[in-house]
């Protein structure tokens, strides 16, 4: 048996960084995807971690946790490839090092992913989205940072991660308000802001004081935020609209569903998938193009542009097989009424 440990070390402490040049959102998700297998493996053979071989690991056992992912925690199909991305990756940094479980690791490597429903984006409506931006109290402290930061991820349809990676010296008021976002892939890019986000932005960092961390966004304690920690301040705010927006009780609002309502904006203001995609930071338009089945308008041209064929005119004219049927139904109905 061959132990498992010395290879899941390696991986996330050469492979991914050195070899790789993985960044560090993609080694924090490989690094949770391992978090749950490996709790998984140790359930089921009912030993330590860090005691696992490698020959547990085999298709059966991969199998069986993507099930468990779907049916126990609620994932979807993208989430269960996502989690598979990352074991075939691991597999494929085994295979050389680990010659004799070849077999095994291509048994794990033939796994399909997932197809999954392409369902249409959910985004709110401008009446949710401003209820959400009005909900924060501006009088108080943690008030002017919920306001400006829901402003700067909506905005800017920041991905939460880049809007906890937001620093102070990524925002930037002269010549004309910007900010730097650090993007996925570590790709970054410029955005300008509106005055609002603007106004937004100087009254949370004159009262947000000098702290022992870079982020522009902290928590009462001084610490940056987490994700957790945003999502949470979004659902306060979001209950909170509630009370004059009724219709997000029908919704789930997270911090994407801001994302999907910027990319929306932008695309009915500008009519051009490819400033949606540059505004978004998407490495192919193909991922922006799923905005193009949400919006109407974008349709309603095409509609519009293309001469419909004629209907030809005509009234309906009922056989004489449905008049009598007809007139049957109503001597039952009189008979019923005389009993």
């Amino acid at each position: 048996m061959t132990a498992l440990a010395p290879h899941i070390t390696a991986f996330f402490e050469q492979r991914l960084p050195i070899e790789r040049g993985a960044s560090e959102c993609t080694r924090e998700s490989y690094a949770y995807t391992f978090q749950l297998l490996l709790t998984f493996a140790s359930q089921r053979f009912k030993v330590a971690p860090s005691e696992l071989a490698l020959e547990q690991i085999d298709a059966t056992l991969v199998l069986d946790f993507l099930s468990d992912l779907e049916t126990t925690r609620g994932n979807g199909a993208s989430t269960r490839n996502v989690r598979l991305a990352a074991i075939k990756s691991f597999m494929h940094f085994v295979e050389y090092r680990v010659p004799s479980a070849i077999e095994q690791i291509r048994r794990v490597l033939a796994i399909p992913a997932k197809k999954s429903e392409s369902r249409l984006v959910r985004h709110l409506t401008a009446g949710e989205m401003q209820a959400i931006l009005d909900a924060p109290d501006p009088t108080g402290r943690d008030g002017l940072r919920d306001r400006a930061m829901l402003h700067l991820c909506y905005a800017g349809g920041l991905r939460v991660s880049e809007l906890t990676a937001v620093r102070v010296d990524d925002v930037k008021f002269q010549p004309y308000a910007n900010v730097l976002v650090h993007g996925k892939g570590r790709k970054e890019r410029c955005l300008p802001l509106w005055k609002t986000t603007t106004a937004a932005l100087r009254g949370w960092l004159a009262v947000r004081g000098i702290q022992s961390v870079p982020e522009l966004f902290v928590s009462a304690r001084g610490e940056s935020l987490t994700r957790s920690g945003v999502e949470y301040i979004l659902r306060k705010h979001v209950r909170t609209a509630m009370r004059h927006c009724p219709s997000l009780a029908t919704k789930r609002v997270s911090p994407h569903i801001l994302r999907h309502t910027c990319a929306l904006t932008v695309l009915q203001a500008t009519k051009d998938l490819r400033k949606v995609s540059l505004w978004l930071g998407h490495a192919h338009m193909q991922t922006t193009e799923i905005y193009t089945r949400a919006d109407p308008s974008v349709k309603l041209e095409t509609l519009e542009s293309v001469m419909p064929p004629n209907l030809r005119s005509g009234r309906f004219k009922a056989t004489d097989k449905l008049i009598e049927s007809l007139k049957s139904l109503s001597v039952m109905q009189s008979k019923n009424r005389s009993k």
